[in-house]
């Protein structure tokens, strides 16, 4: 039986504890950054400090003037590096009296939310030298001169070595603030200052902006030109801000192809708006690296610190916020912070918390758009898509929330959950009667380069030969790797059926189709959708399902939505047909109500011998 220890006992032990304990939460990158969040009432007591004063504040509060620079060195070192450990040293309380110290750190960390800590413990030791009184002067024996001349020279090196250290020391809290390639702020550096830049804000109305930069370019220029080049044009973009900026202004790069300005508001916001439209401007010029010339440009997000805004510590993240929107415009652009933004963020969080518990509560299910035989009508499979119920929104469809999931990184948990909801309504419809061969799953980027996704597929119990894979040819062109064939691989060695989705949309089809060659060709639907009314598309079409016939691949029809469409493209050549005109995604219901009581038989079909529409050159298209 566990017993629960009273509170008063807790309340004893921080009041009667002789030992100083402070606990701190340090950041993820770097142990050496930390801000207390405790300490017990001996930790006050012998440092000093007051509660107030050591909550919310860095582990540099306990470095006093007279704490050797050789430990403070060591202190740093072994928290950058995580490592426990513990130092004897005389150091200063608050109020500079000097007291010997025994001072410990040990790392803790969460294992639910990741985060690390440090619990820091100080022990006041007595001092340990031998306390004598003061002897009397007396004239120094040669004896007494060698040992004060040895002495002399000890104290000489102590001081050269002193000196080195203090320069050591200099030359490490400048690389721990400066970014070794570009020579701005690094991203540690940067956090501490904007901490103070919002502190000013507070106390001083001391407005500033934040004008966040990304390159939209680089990984093209990376990939094209090198990694040399790649960093080259780092360090011209870091010499061109710092010729553009003042030296009230920081400019820092965080990481990558991302850096970021404060600058002090003024007078106007004109010069801020200036500034973003030079970046980009000056962004866009030719970059040259070993005679070969390319171009980069950059999106910025603008946003403005004001006194008594209510929450300013988000104004990085606003700013951020705004190049995202930059981004999504276009690129090549800057774009100011807006309330509308604000709400699109705060919508999105609200989304992505959502979507966290929509896991938990498996809220995702399977929809099904039937999949018809060309030439008897009859059903031949489902493609299968996902939905959302959502507890007060009702069903959502995938383009409300499948771009945040991706963003967020739980896709094959979305996936994980269909796959063992579609086991079970196939289960469901082979009881009841209702046929349906085969269901067929849309397939993303990120899942085809997640080696999981077979050990899904395998795990779900769904038959493999009667599962079909759809993979969207901008996805295969852009991920053809050693992940991705090896995906492919084991699904056919599986028995699972290759579909390549949207056909016609991407900008290398036929190499994609030679590499991949999958068993299902499906026509994109904007091909698909103008033959009934314009002939001049119709060639098109036919030349697709030429290139599908050719290399042995049935091909599909996607878009029909009506009987002149399902005619058309039928008598054209397609094997397949999909779209509104058999039905609309709909639930497990109602697909088996509908296989039920049709059985399995979705059109009926009807020549073109002597009909009108042949006359529209559907013969000439063949």
């Amino acid at each position: 039986m566990m017993l629960v220890i009273p509170a008063q006992i807790y309340d004893q032990i921080n009041d009667k504890c002789t030992e100083g304990l402070a606990l701190a939460l340090a950041s993820n990158e770097d142990g050496a950054i930390m801000e207390f969040q405790w300490c017990n009432k001996a930790f006050t007591k012998i440092t000093g400090y007051a509660v107030s004063e050591v909550i919310g504040q860095r582990g540099t509060i306990l470095i006093g003037p007279d704490l050797g620079q050789d430990i403070h060195l060591y202190i740093i070192e072994k928290l950058m590096n995580w490592e426990n450990f513990s130092t004897k040293a005389l150091n200063n309380r608050k109020n500079g009296e000097v007291y010997w110290q025994r001072m410990s750190w040990i790392h803790l960390s969460d294992t639910e939310t990741g985060d690390h800590w440090w619990l820091c413990s100080i022990i006041e030791e007595e001092n340990e030298q031998a306390k004598s009184d003061k002897p009397e002067v007396e004239e120094p024996t040669t004896s007494d001169q060698e040992s004060y001349a040895r002495v002399f020279d000890k104290v000489q090196r102590l001081e050269k070595e002193n000196t080195r250290l203090h320069q050591l020391a200099k030359s490490v809290a400048k690389d721990a603030n400066e970014d070794a390639l570009t020579g701005l702020s690094n991203r540690r550096h940067f956090e501490v200052e904007v901490k103070t830049w919002i502190e000013n804000l507070k106390t001083r109305g001391t407005e500033f902006a934040v004008l966040y930069i990304d390159l939209d370019r680089f990984k093209f220029v990376n990939d094209t030109l090198g990694h040399e080049a790649g960093d080259r044009l780092l360090v011209s973009v870091a010499n061109m801000l710092r010729e553009m900026t003042c030296k009230t202004d920081l400019v820092a790069r965080l990481g990558g192809d991302e850096f970021v300005i404060l600058k002090p508001l003024g007078k106007s916001a004109l010069n801020i708006s200036s500034l973003a439209d030079e970046i980009v401007r000056r962004t866009r010029e030719t970059f040259t690296c070993d005679g070969k010339s390319t171009s980069c440009s950059a999106s910025v997000g603008v946003a403005i610190a004001k006194a008594g805004m209510e929450d300013p510590e988000q104004i990085v993240a606003d700013s951020d916020e705004a190049l995202y929107h930059a981004k999504s415009q276009g690129k090549g652009r800057w774009s100011f912070f807006t309330e509308e933004m604000h709400a699109n963020s705060i919508a999105v969080k609200q989304l992505a918390s959502d979507l966290l518990l929509a896991c938990e509560r498996r809220e995702f299910l399977p929809y099904f758009q039937p999949l018809i035989d060309a030439k008897s009508g009859n059903i031949i499979g489902a493609e299968m898509l996902v939905r959302w119920a959502h507890p007060t929104k009702g069903i959502l469809p995938p383009i409300a929330f499948l771009d945040t999931a991706a963003n967020m990184g739980i896709l094959n948990r979305v996936d994980q959950i269909i796959f063992a909801c579609l086991h079970g309504a196939m289960s469901r419809l082979d009881q009841a009667g209702a046929n349906l061969p085969r269901v067929a799953v849309n397939v993303s980027a990120a899942r085809l380069a997640d080696p999981t996704f077979i050990h899904d597929i395998k795990s779900s119990g769904i038959d493999p030969r009667r599962l079909t894979v759809e993979i969207l040819e901008s996805v295969y062109l852009e991920q053809m790797g050693e992940v991705f064939r090896w995906t492919i691989d084991e699904l056919d060695e599986l028995g699972v059926t290759i579909a390549l989705d949207d056909f016609g949309t991407g900008h290398a089809s036929i190499r994609g189709l030679l590499e991949i060659r999958p068993d299902i060709l499906k026509i994109d639907r904007h091909f698909i959708q103008p033959v009934v009314q314009e002939a001049s598309t119709r060639p098109l079409v036919a030349s697709i399902i030429e290139i599908g016939k050719g290399l042995g691949m049935r091909v599909v029809a996607e878009g029909v939505e009506s009987e002149e469409h399902a005619q058309l493209v039928s008598d054209m050549g397609c094997d397949y047909l999909q779209g509104y005109y058999f039905g609309k995604p709909m639930s497990e219901d109602n697909l088996r109500k509908r296989l039920i009581e049709t059985g399995g038989n979705l059109w009926t079909g009807r020549s073109l011998e002597n009909d009108p529409i042949k006359d529209r050159g559907i013969g000439q298209a063949c």
